[in-house]
């Protein structure tokens, strides 16, 4: 379990540096932190007997002037002492964060110990002690205390100083998965101020080996035994080429221990030889989504990409730059990229040419409803293929007063004019980005969006020579806005995490499924075609946050969730993206084709003219458009 598909042979793992060795020592310990605590107490409440002892009586005479009970007398002070610290908790302490307080409740201790000490020793008549002893010996002890947890302090202070490199706290992993990405990740995490204690596998065969020098402590179920996490402070789940349900599972288990869970690179990531020191990372969208992902004819998306000049509209959002991301593997001869926002634009720029510096990029500011501007590019560049992901998508905030004007214009009527623009200069593909709040709309930016599709059935029936497609599918992990970067912001604020409605459910995929069917959609889509993704079981979104909150190593006490309510035009529970009744099958498995009205398309000229004609308008009269435009919309009755 746990091994990748890379091609690489997993390097030399880097020899363990003594302090690293310490370091693991010291932690092995650590379980057993109370009563070593109690057992080191003692051996300095002992030597200091003797100090004191020597102390008052010289070198001459502190063994010979002794009386023969004192042994006795020796057992009862460390037990008084013992009992005193047990009463007020002084084992609990951690000696690496030995600071005023530990000391204020040594020095209680010391004092409360060697009075009851004096008191018994006096009132048993013991008088052969000297009475010197009996009132030296708590400074001594209390000093012989700070002393040794101060000496601790400093040895952990400079084995953390050369293990980390700085100041950082030593970071101690217990690693799931015990297969070729667990050797890759011990040959340089030692080098990145990492502690591992041990492996943990289901596989029977490695129970007990050791894989560069590192147990394999159990199963993976093993990592709830508080003996077997010992002091581990994160759970690494090395399992990239698992399936996901076996990762799932698996994240479960470490989530279950309270301990911040992190994963490793993907297998790709693993095979490419440069990478020399694999990095641990934390969880992203895609390992909690628990499905196997969608599998797509890249020969035939190949085939439409290879060569062409593609243009992408909001190339810089999270949609539009993981489609250049896509499309740029295809080797197209040119990507045009066209986006209003001017960081954005520079952002998708700078990572593209780090990530393909080959390719030819040409750099556009530009608004998709501006009709001339566009006339001007598609005249210059004369793309080919073109994706359409520019949009307002946010629901509540296009429900608020004055913006459903600005949606109207920008998802609808900024479709029309990139779409007309593509057919007049010949583009063999255009490909809508929709959603799934497109299916029966019951808010403005639902509506805007379904009547993009009614545009685009439009353009399909008077502009053969152009194949005009839809894509529509669910949330989008880890996009901007989505409930992932929210919950994680809210998460590191210390909460609370926000969630409308404890029933809430929605169908998630992440960014690089969500581009990758977009692209698959160019394939083999006809014009006129709205597709959408089979995607499988719905999310509950209460417990997609309180995962989050485990895997950041919380307990459900710690970081509340609290319910706000259903936002305005927000549903409770999404439609059914490709319900067989509502759809029908292509050849990719889980991709199908919406049976769509073929008659629906009828009033959206008059929508579309009545947008491009009129300045900012009324919320009602926005509403009262798209209703006779969008039937959907209508029957809705918002």
């Amino acid at each position: 379990m746990g091994k990748p598909r890379a091609a690489a042979s997993p390097p030399q793992p880097a020899a363990r540096s003594g302090w690293h060795r310490l370091d693991l020592f010291l932690a092995r310990l650590r379980p057993h932190r109370r009563p070593l605590s109690l057992l080191v107490d003692a051996v300095v409440v002992a030597a200091c007997w003797n100090i004191t002892y020597l102390f008052r009586l010289g070198f001459e005479r502190w063994v010979s002037a002794r009386p023969w009970y004192d042994g006795l007398v020796l057992v009862g002070v460390i037990a008084v002492y013992l009992a005193a610290f047990v009463a007020l908790r002084v084992p609990q302490g951690l000696w690496r964060f030995t600071g005023f307080g530990e000391v204020k409740r040594l020095t209680l201790a010391c004092l409360l110990a060697g009075a009851v000490s004096a008191a018994a020793v006096m009132g048993l008549g013991l008088y052969a002690v000297p009475r010197a002893v009996l009132a030296l010996n708590p400074l001594v002890t209390l000093m012989g205390a700070i002393v040794v947890r101060i000496a601790y302090r400093m040895l952990y202070e400079h084995a953390r100083a050369r293990i980390t490199g700085g100041s950082g706290e030593i970071r101690r992993a217990l690693i799931l998965g015990a297969g070729d990405a667990a050797r890759w990740l011990l040959a340089g995490i030692h080098h990145q101020g990492w502690t591992v204690l041990g492996l943990l596998d289901d596989d029977a065969a490695k129970r007990g080996a050791r894989i560069a020098g590192v147990p394999v402590l159990g199963t993976l179920d093993d990592v709830r035994d508080p003996a077997v996490r010992g002091a581990a402070t994160h759970v690494v789940v090395a399992m990239p080429s698992a399936t996901p349900a076996q990762r799932r599972r698996a994240l479960e288990l470490a989530a279950s221990t309270g301990l911040p869970v992190l994963t490793v690179p993907t297998a790709a990531e693993l095979a490419d030889p440069k990478l020399r020191h694999p990095r641990v990372r934390d969880i992203e969208p895609e390992d909690l989504l628990g499905r196997e992902p969608v599998q797509l004819d890249e020969a035939g998306i190949g085939a439409v990409l290879r060569g062409k000049t593609v243009l992408i509209t909001g190339a810089g959002g999270s949609i539009g730059s993981e489609l250049c991301r896509q499309v740029a593997r295809f080797a197209p001869a040119r990507l045009v990229l066209l986006e209003l926002n001017e960081f954005n634009l520079y952002t998708v720029d700078q990572d593209l040419g780090e990530r393909f510096p080959q390719l030819p990029l040409v750099r556009l500011i530009g608004d998709v409803k501006d009709r001339e501007h566009l006339r001007r590019v598609f005249g210059r560049w004369r793309p080919q293929v073109v994706f359409h992901a520019a949009a307002y998508k946010h629901v509540p905030l296009m429900e608020e007063q004055g913006n459903a004007w600005a949606a109207l214009r920008n998802n609808t009527l900024g479709t029309h004019c990139v779409a007309q623009a593509a057919a007049e200069h010949g583009a063999e593909r255009f490909v809508l980005i929709s959603t799934d709040k497109a299916v029966n709309p019951t808010n403005v930016m639902g509506a805007t969006k379904r009547a993009a599709e009614l545009v685009v059935s439009q353009m399909a029936a008077g502009h053969p020579a152009t194949r005009f497609i839809a894509v529509r599918f669910g949330n989008v992990l880890g996009s901007s806005g989505s409930v992932i970067p929210k919950f994680k912001e809210q998460i590191e604020r210390g909460g609370p995490v926000t969630v409308t409605h404890p029933e809430i459910i929605r169908y998630f995929m992440t960014i690089p499924e969500a581009a990758r069917l977009v692209l698959q959609a160019a394939a083999i889509g006809a014009s006129g075609q709205v597709l959408v993704l089979d995607m499988g079981e719905p999310v509950k979104i209460a417990d997609l946050a309180r995962d989050l909150i485990r895997l950041a190593g919380h307990a459900p006490e710690d970081i509340p969730i609290e319910f706000t309510g259903l936002r305005p035009g927000e549903k409770l529970y999404e439609e059914l993206l490709a319900d067989a009744d509502a759809t029908v099958p292509t050849a990719i498995a889980r991709l199908r084709i919406a049976r769509l009205d073929p008659l629906a398309a009828q009033g959206i000229g008059d929508l579309l003219d009545w947008a491009a004609a009129c300045g900012p308008e009324g919320e009602a009269e926005v509403r009262a458009r798209l209703r006779a435009a969008v039937a959907e919309f209508a029957a809705s009755g918002v």
